[in-house]
């Protein structure tokens, strides 16, 4: 079962969430100008391994257009997850579980208007997701400038495994402005507002925090966590794509987040992106990641109950990221099938190093409660996929 939003969408890509349905949706239609996508079908495999929780599947995304106005498409998108993390070595069991996503959606373009409807559902054993999203995009100024709006709602059903009278609800709504501008023949620059309201049962009907107990031969005790049942939340974007003479690309991104649980966050990225003659082109990027915790956030609270709302979730106190990654696309024309136009093998891979300030490696027992180290870990991020124009 998957669910706190958190600030940082690469933070929690092994952790998908009803959450990420919305943002996923959103993508769709964010900056999309007034042309229909092409006809293509994308299989791709993912992979993420860190902090003993692994997480792999496929993906399946088939999209057809008609008439030159409209293009349908669908998803069908499979988490197999095998956890022994940290959260659950300390307070529980390793657990394995499969997450499988369904998504279908119609775009639509008017002149040089471009709009889209989309519907996600998301099923787990303990864990039930729909999602609706809307967006539309217009083109002004010669087609220079580029407005996307979109709007997403969704309603989550939370169980707990063993548990048959424990039900909850979450509601999420979520809405995004886009502004996309053609600054000169080499450069793009987009500005991005997100807005996210949620209300509803928001922690993990699993997850526990830990609390001084003198009673207790290793020092403490642990009980349930405790959030609020409401979370708005913000984030401001600006992003940028200069294209070098020799056809190679950089591309830069600047994002600030806050929410009204007092967590602040910020993220930069730089990217390079290179294409040869041959069909092939090389990627590679760095990101860093800074972030608070939330107001009601411990490590270790001083007595049991010590607050209103009690939390111990790592991804929900003071930490840092460091992601490197790079890959390789190859485009080429398989003459052996006639119908498709072109096709394309691509290759990527992050590494993520996760560093906390104020989260404890409670695995250490040879010490005092709250003097543990602090926990790390580094993740690595797969994703290899073969696509098809037709």
């Amino acid at each position: 079962m998957h669910a706190v939003l958190r600030a940082d969408p690469e933070a929690v890509v092994a952790v998908t969430r009803s959450a990420i349905f919305i943002a996923l949706c959103l993508t769709v239609y964010g900056v999309q100008a007034a042309v229909l996508p092409e006809d293509r079908a994308d299989f791709l495999y993912h992979g993420y391994d860190g902090d003993g929780l692994e997480v792999n599947g496929p993906s399946i995304l088939v999209r057809k257009s008609m008439k030159d106005k409209v293009s349908v498409w669908a998803n069908y998108y499979v988490d197999m997850i095998s956890s022994a993390s940290i959260d659950v070595v300390t307070t529980a069991s390793e657990y394995s579980e499969e997450r499988q996503q369904t998504s279908v959606g119609v775009d639509y373009l008017h002149g040089k208007t471009f709009m889209g409807l989309s519907w996600t559902n998301s099923e787990e054993d303990d864990y039930t997701a729909d999602t609706v999203a809307f967006g539309i995009s217009q083109d002004f100024f010669g087609d220079l400038t580029t407005l996307g709006i979109s709007y997403a709602v969704g309603r989550d059903e939370v169980r707990r495994n063993g548990d048959t009278l424990f039900e909850e609800h979450t509601d999420r709504q979520n809405f995004r402005v886009d502004l996309t501008q053609v600054i000169t023949k080499n450069f793009v620059l987009n500005l991005n507002y997100e807005g996210v309201t949620d209300e509803g049962f928001l922690n993990n009907p699993y997850r526990q925090v830990r609390y001084l107990d003198t009673n207790e031969a290793r020092g403490y005790a642990y009980q349930s966590e405790l959030y609020p049942r409401t979370r708005t939340s913000s984030a401001f974007a600006v992003r940028g794509l200069y294209y070098l003479p020799y056809r190679a690309a950089i591309k830069g991104e600047a994002r600030t987040f806050s929410d009204s649980w007092g967590i602040s966050a910020y993220n930069v990225e730089v990217g390079y992106t290179h294409p040869f003659d041959n069909g092939l082109t090389l990627e590679a990027k760095y990101r860093y990641y800074d972030q608070s915790a939330a107001d009601f956030y411990s490590d270790l609270f001083p007595f049991q109950s010590a607050q209103n709302f009690l939390a111990r979730d790592k991804e929900l106190s003071s930490f840092t990221t460091h992601t490197v990654g790079g890959g390789a696309s190859y485009e080429f024309k398989p003459t052996w099938i006639p119908f498709i136009e072109k096709a394309e093998v691509s290759l990527f891979g992050d590494f993520i190093a996760f560093r906390y300030d104020d989260f404890r490696d409670v695995r250490v027992t040879d010490v005092a409660p709250g003097e543990e180290p602090m926990f790390e870990f580094d993740g690595w991020v797969v994703r290899a996929f073969i696509s098809f124009w037709y």
